[in-house]
């Protein structure tokens, strides 16, 4: 490995991965296939060195030379060959330790890891820097869209004040489908025809399964982890606040009903997964979870895998980032891209660039501070006086409704569904209402309980 800052040129760049799975396995692909290519962009081919697997003798769909392939990581860290490490295995640990093993290598460090970005981001950016390297993670938040580097450096200039963003392509393909369900649904009881039973949230989850959009085990994206590991990346970046996913109020899709889906669409809104960070007077809020938006924002028309970021500073004002959120192509296509950076950079002396590290103090805010619109639907007794009830409670906590109607009646139970809007409140005040309204006589229960933002 050359010494960064020799003036000596480089005859090749050594990659050393770890992990080879589809996306390693894809990052390994693009560097051979288009190695005369990256070459002449780069000034230096791209060779990989070694690649640290779990077996041997599993079939591979990319073949690399022989002696490559290790199961040893320390293999791959300790190559003299190796200029770069790629870290493409996940989690916490032992990716982390990987990472830092790398570093006091004197390797940089290229990883889609958005777990440990999120948890352990700043101080493993500060300890590469300290040591004249770089960890580029360009992949760990939003596929094959450009974020990182934006908030790296082209959005630098801003005070970044709001980041929204649809960041999980598996929830949003099966928040689509269950859009899509809801719609057709509607469509049929608008002819008095009533719809086939099926459909819902585990069919939708095990389609997207079947194309490959959801792992087999898909708690990180269906319960919020996914998009508030995410969040926590570009809020820490974008505010140069630290934002930890543990300070992120999350919640998932699972709970959601397929009636709010119609009901949403009657009033001119669909739901989604928004990861959400806005900076308030005097701290930070930020949230995950399912959302009710209108359908004239930008944010609503983003359907199927795709994700989309939306950010606001106060010198480009709105910015939209969009693009293929869930699949290998576009993940290895940020891993690839932050190899030619490095490679590039390498190439040129290794110029020490500026580690734009959390700078700032802001508190991150509990979620009571949040102040917002609301959607709620109650199942109520059918019977006169309910809504002047509710409405009184809400009033107590200084909520107003800006819209209710009445939903489907069950004879038999001689109960009845309300949709309540309301007018921005307080997120404290509205809990404490909605605690309230459960324990009215004439109310069965609070179904659904969304933000609307917007």
């Amino acid at each position: 490995m050359t010494t960064q800052g020799s003036d000596a040129p480089r005859r090749e760049i050594g990659v050393g991965l770890i992990g080879l799975g589809v996306v390693g396995g894809g990052v390994a692909r693009a560097l051979l296939e288009r190695r005369d290519y990256f070459a002449r962009r780069v000034g230096a081919p791209l060779i990989v060195r070694r690649a640290a697997v779990r077996d041997l003798s599993k079939p591979r769909a990319v073949e690399l030379g022989p002696g490559v392939l290790t199961t040893n990581v320390d293999d791959v860290i300790n190559d003299p060959a190796v200029d770069i490490v790629v870290e493409v295995i996940g989690g916490e640990e032992p990716a982390g330790s990987y990472i830092r093993q790398a570093l006091q290598a004197g390797k940089h460090v290229v990883t889609a890891n958005k777990e440990l970005m999120a948890k352990s981001g700043p101080e493993l950016l500060a300890e590469a820097h300290s040591r004249g390297l770089d960890i580029m993670f360009e992949a760990s938040v939003g596929g094959g869209i450009p974020l990182i580097a934006p908030f790296r450096r082209d959005l630098l200039a801003n005070r970044i004040t709001s980041i929204r963003a649809i960041i999980n392509g598996t929830t949003n393909y099966i928040l689509t489908d269950l859009a899509r369900s809801g719609a057709v649904g509607h469509a049929l009881r608008s002819q008095g025809i009533e719809p086939p039973p099926g459909g819902g949230f585990a069919q939708a989850l095990a389609e997207a399964q079947r194309l490959g959009y959801a792992e087999p085990d898909p708690t990180n994206d269906v319960e919020g982890y996914d998009a508030a590991y995410k969040l926590a990346v570009m809020a820490t970046l974008g505010f140069r606040n630290r934002v930890r996913p543990d300070q992120i109020d999350t919640t998932g899709i699972t709970k959601l009903d397929a009636r709010d889906f119609q009901y949403a669409q009657e009033l001119g809104y669909v739901i989604k997964l928004l990861a959400i960070a806005q900076v308030i007077d005097d701290g930070i809020v930020a949230r995950v979870g399912p959302a009710v938006i209108p359908q004239s924002e930008p944010l609503a028309k983003v359907d199927g895998v795709y994700n989309a970021v939306q950010i606001e500073g106060d010198l480009t004002g709105t910015v939209l980032f969009q693009g293929r959120g869930a699949g290998a192509d576009p993940t290895s296509s940020a891993v690839v891209a932050d190899l030619l950076d490095l490679s590039h950079a390498i190439v040129l002396g290794g110029r020490e660039r500026k580690y734009w590290g959390p700078e700032e103090d802001m508190p991150v805010l509990p979620l009571e501070r949040l102040e917002t619109r609301y959607y709620v639907r109650v199942i109520v007794s059918d019977q006169p006086g309910v809504l002047a009830q509710i409405a009184q409670t809400l009033g107590n906590h200084d909520v107003s409704i800006a819209a209710v109607s009445q939903k489907e009646a069950d004879a038999s139970a001689q109960t009845a569904e309300l949709v309540v809007m309301t007018h921005r409140a307080r997120e404290g005040a509205m809990r404490a209402a909605l605690r309230d309204i459960e324990a009215l006589p004439v109310v069965s229960g609070v179904s659904s309980f969304l933000r609307v933002e917007g």
